[in-house]
């Protein structure tokens, strides 16, 4: 194995972990929101929202077309951070030596 590929895949990992801790914090922010603890009248929280959403929407949008619809429950992010993870174990199991 070459130290590229090592780095290379090092990288793939940090990225992903990036993404996933984005989609957990759309997560809980949206509960926030929907049961009206954070108030969406403020300009800042206002942005991160929409900053969130306008990052995250092309991920969770080919995924809620295949879901079912199940009234309210959007189960996207959980797909999305299960893919996430599926593809880090795949990475560290093929890549030994990425760090």
């Amino acid at each position: 194995m070459t130290p590229t590929l090592a780095v290379l895949a090092g990288f793939v990992v940090l990225l992903l972990d990036i993404l996933k801790w984005t989609v957990i914090v759309q997560a809980i922010l949206s509960w926030l929101v929907a049961f009206n603890v954070v108030n969406t009248q403020n300009r800042f929280v206002r942005e991160v929202l929409r900053v969130l959403d306008r990052l995250l929407e092309p991920l969770y949008r080919p995924i809620r077309r295949i879901l079912p619809d199940f009234g309210g429950i959007d189960l996207s992010p959980m797909v999305v951070l299960l893919v996430i993870l599926l593809i880090q174990k795949l990475i560290v199991v093929n890549v030994p030596n990425y760090l």
